[in-house]
């Protein structure tokens, strides 16, 4: 399908993406550092519109939302590529391997999105979540079924990194009726060293200025962090993100979730005890917080 790429613009050597903090400047013949927005013969494109690596039905609190239509199932849609690059990915499979594009067709096939909502509405699901890889770079592809949703009844839930500048974040929040975003830490080191490509100091800056706007345009918002030893652990790291929580309002939904080992990062699992005391200390200031995979 010839779609137009959005945030995407040619100049005379390189494709400038500018969907996020990565700035890429792409080569022909080559991709972005998220790995499916790319560069051919001096064109954007966008070659896995509509590639959906995961599909499946899901409770809503698994996304998770525990104060949006509770208690209901979510059509749940997942995506290759990614961003950033979480040494601790739970969803790695597909959001950090796609350097081998030739293999895509093997872990994935290609839904339009009236299929999505042909299959929404085939299995009475009230909502469609885009989500497991990071569902933002492929903005064009979601926009695109959020329309189609809202015209037939779906809400749309986007579970994401929210690592994504104003103006696309603005776009697409526009037809999002509920959000999960993953504030992976509360340093600005980490996101740029650890989480990051270690080429932008605003990554935390964005994710805190995407949180912002879901608030200010009035769709649901929840957060989760999780929580990683050696990485994002401490009291201290912890209680600037509940600050900052509590800064925009206290009755935001706050889940606090366990690591487990996966991926490229070399720790023992989240001490369930620390994760207990850590979600009763952020209770003194946020009505709701939750603990996951505990």
């Amino acid at each position: 399908m010839n779609k137009i790429p959005l945030f995407m613009n040619e100049d005379t050597q390189n494709v400038c993406c500018d969907l996020c903090p990565n700035n890429c400047k792409i080569k022909n013949g080559d991709f972005g550092l998220c790995g499916v927005r790319g560069n051919k013969s001096g064109k954007a494109v966008i070659p896995f519109y509509g590639f959906i690596t995961a599909l499946a039905i899901d409770p809503i609190e698994k996304k998770p939302l525990y104060r949006f239509k509770p208690k209901t199932k979510i059509l749940s849609l997942g995506f290759t590529g990614c961003n950033l690059r979480c040494p601790f990915c739970q969803n790695w499979h597909i959001s950090q391997n796609t350097a081998n594009h030739e293999s895509q067709n093997e872990r994935g096939r290609i839904m339009m999105p009236a299929q999505i909502i042909s299959t929404a509405l085939e299995h009475g699901t009230p909502s469609i979540a885009y989500t497991y890889s990071e569902p933002l770079v492929h903005i064009e592809y979601i926009i695109d079924c959020m329309k189609l949703a809202r015209e037939n009844g779906i809400a749309n839930v986007l579970v994401t990194n929210g690592c994504v500048k104003k103006e696309a974040a603005a776009k697409i929040l526009k037809y999002t009726d509920a959000i999960n975003v993953d504030l992976k830490c509360f340093s600005a080191q980490t996101y740029k060293e650890c989480l990051g490509y270690n080429i932008s100091d605003e990554y935390l800056e964005t994710v805190k200025d995407f949180i912002k706007l879901c608030y200010e345009m009035n769709v649901h918002l929840e957060i989760t962090t999780l929580v990683v030893p050696d990485l994002n652990n401490t009291k201290e790291e912890l209680n600037a993100a509940c600050d900052f929580i509590l800064s925009i309002d206290k009755k935001i939904p706050w889940h606090l979730t366990a690591y487990h080992p996966d991926y490229r990062w070399n720790a023992p699992p989240t001490d369930r005890g620390f994760l207990l005391s850590a979600a009763e200390e952020a209770r003194k200031k946020l009505e709701f917080v939750y603990t996951g995979n505990i």
